[in-house]
Order: structure tokens, then sequence, then C-alpha cells
């Protein structure tokens, strides 16, 4: 005899849980976009702490006047030097710092996601020390692929291309795997790192401290011409990874899995890969190598709202602009008027983050 009650019972239960669980992911959602909104309120936020200090001191509402003075002349108005200070000196480097850290966070952010690796970022793949190499060769040498305020430019950009194409090359015959992929870049850094070691051994002292300098990373050449390639970069990125946003996010199952599930996994790691290695390089270009932003925002947004690929991406992009322009605000206020080099903050940053990694038991990506 069939127990009514009990199938009766059975099916609330079932659908207790159902419901449960919509309320469970309702909540997520809410948490999520009420992340990306904080941040982007921070973003907006810290963006005006630093057009407002400097050595002509601002109000917070004398600095966004000015900006907004441009577009709505009619609404806002700005005093002389406000619009120059603002203008002129400040912002160039407020929007590199806000598309820069938004491009390394992306790029940070995939980069862990395709190769499961905590650690792994464009940086750690060698791109770094290509572009240390090219700006070396540029600085110390005088050589390169142009003459001019170009030169050095160029030459980390393209050097540091270099290494992402040998880890193509190499992985050919072998397949685009995770370990394969992090061994070949571990070994091209090194090879990079001691070139350039060599090259500074045999320069004179100014031509050492210049490029010195340079590797640490700095926003202080930031200028307006700059700020359309970090932006174009930025939005090619944000498109690439939103689109395989649910490809990455299967991926990180096992290549296995994902496959079984009609992903090609060899073709969306190779195209998030040289994605994310050609939007570090145009910004490591201009920037110098401003190390750990790839490798602190995505994990502190992925403690706070988890690993779907789709919302830590926005919310990683958003928290890696503060971020950078968080530093780059104590960078030029912590010793003013002495402005320390960003990537040296960055740094400070990172860190604890890498000792908190070593700590933690277990990392959900």
């Amino acid at each position: 005899m069939v127990d009514k009650d009990g199938i009766g019972s059975a099916s609330k239960q079932n659908n207790s849980i159902t419901e449960n669980e919509k309320m469970q992911y309702q909540r997520l959602l809410l948490k999520r976009s009420l992340f990306i909104v904080f941040c982007a309120v921070l973003l907006f936020v810290v963006a005006g702490i630093a057009l407002a200090l400097g050595s002509a001191s601002l109000s917070f509402f004398e600095a966004y006047s000015a900006v907004f003075a441009k577009f709505f002349p009619n609404w806002f108005s700005a005093s002389e030097l406000a619009d120059n200070v603002v203008w002129n000196l400040r912002l160039p480097r407020i929007l590199l710092a806000v598309l820069a850290g938004s491009t390394l966070a992306i790029a940070g952010t995939s980069t862990q996601a395709i190769l499961r690796n905590p650690l792994a970022t464009p940086y750690t793949l060698g791109v770094s020390a290509g572009a240390s190499l090219g700006a070396s060769i540029g600085i110390i040498l005088g050589r390169g692929l142009t003459d001019g305020p170009f030169l050095i430019i160029l030459n980390a950009f393209v050097f540091s291309l270099i290494p992402v194409t040998v880890i193509l090359l190499l992985t050919k015959k072998r397949g685009l795997s995770p370990e394969t992929v992090i061994l070949a870049g571990i070994a091209i850094m090194y090879i990079f790192s001691a070139c350039t070691t060599i090259l500074q051994y045999f320069a004179e002292s100014n031509a050492v401290a210049a490029t010195v300098f340079w590797t640490i990373g700095d926003l202080s050449r930031a200028a307006w011409w700059q700020t359309p390639y970090v932006f174009a970069v930025l939005v090619l990125s944000l498109v690439i990874n939103l689109r395989l946003s649910w490809d990455i996010n299967i991926m990180k199952m096992g290549d296995d899995t994902a496959k079984g599930l009609g992903v090609e996994v060899n073709r969306v790691r190779k195209i998030i890969f040289i994605t994310a290695c050609f939007a570090t390089a145009t910004v490591v270009s201009f920037t110098g190598p401003i190390g750990f932003i790839g490798l602190v925002s995505p994990h502190i947004c992925r403690i706070i709202i988890g690993g779907d690929e789709k919302f830590l991406i926005i919310s990683s992009s958003l928290f890696g602009a503060v971020l950078l322009l968080f530093a780059d605000t104590l960078a030029r206020r912590l010793l003013a008027p002495i402005v320390l080099p960003v990537g040296a903050i960055t740094a400070f940053l990172g860190g604890p983050l890498l000792l908190y990694l070593l700590i933690r038991k277990k990392t959900n990506y």
C-alpha cells in the first residue's frame, strides 16, 4: 500500500528545498550586485580624493566641479587654478591608474582561472621580464625599432610579447596545459631577467639608475595620448572574458570535464592567455611592471563574492582600479613632496597576500 502522506510530505520537502535554493541564489546575486555597486562608488570617491590631494590643495567638490565643468558648463564652474591642476596635472595620471588597474586585474583573474593556479598572472609568465629587457635595451644601448620618445615604450611592448610567443610555440606540441604554461613562463622569466642583469652590469651608473626606476613601475610618465591605447585593450579584455565566462567556469572543474561538456579547452585557454598577456604588455609598456594588482584584486573579490567569472571579472576590474589608484595616491602623498614609485606600494600590499595564500588551506577558483 502506498503511503500517500509520505509521498505528499516528500513532495513538499522537495519543493521546500527548491524554494530555499532559489532564495539562496537570489541572495547571492544581490550580494554580488551590491559589491559591484560598492566598488563603483568607492572608485568614484577615491578618484575624487586623488584629484583633490596635491601641492595645490582642492576640495573634493572643487576637483569634480573642474571635471564636470568641461562637459556641463551651465551647471558647473571651476577656477582657473583648479581647471589647470585637474586637467593638465592630475587627471591623466588618475585615468591611467584606473585603466591600468582594471586591465591588470582582468588579466590576473582570467589567467588564474584558466591555469587553475592562485599565483598565475601574466607577470609570472614572463611578460614583465620581457618588457624590462626591452626597456633596458632602449635605455642602456639606445637601440630599438624606432627613435625618439617611443623608443622605450615600443621596445618594452615588443619584448613583452616574446615570452607569450615562445610559450605558445613550446606548448604547440605538448598541448596548452596549465602546468606546461606555468613552467615555460617561469623558465623564460629567468632567462630574460638574466639578460637584463647582464646589460645593467656593463652599463653606466646613470643608465642603470634609469633602468631600475623603470622596472619598479611608476605612473609619473602618464599623458593624455596614452589613455586611448589602454582603454582599447581594457574594453577588448572585458568583452572577450565576459563572452567566454561560462567556458572559463566549466574549465575550473578540469579539462576532461570541460571537454565532456563541449568546451574547446585549448582554444579558450589560448584566446584568454593571448588576450591577458597582450593587455598586460600594453599597460607595462606605458607604466613599467606594476606588480600584484592582478594577484590581489581577484583574490579579494573571490573571497567576498565567490568564483563566478561573470561577476568576478567585473568586480575585479573595478577593485583593481581602486587598488592601483589608492596605491598611487599613497605614493604621491606618503613622503610629499617626494613621489614614491607606485610599484613599491603595490608590492607592500601584495606581499602579505602571498603569505596569506601559503597559510590558507584551500582556495576556490
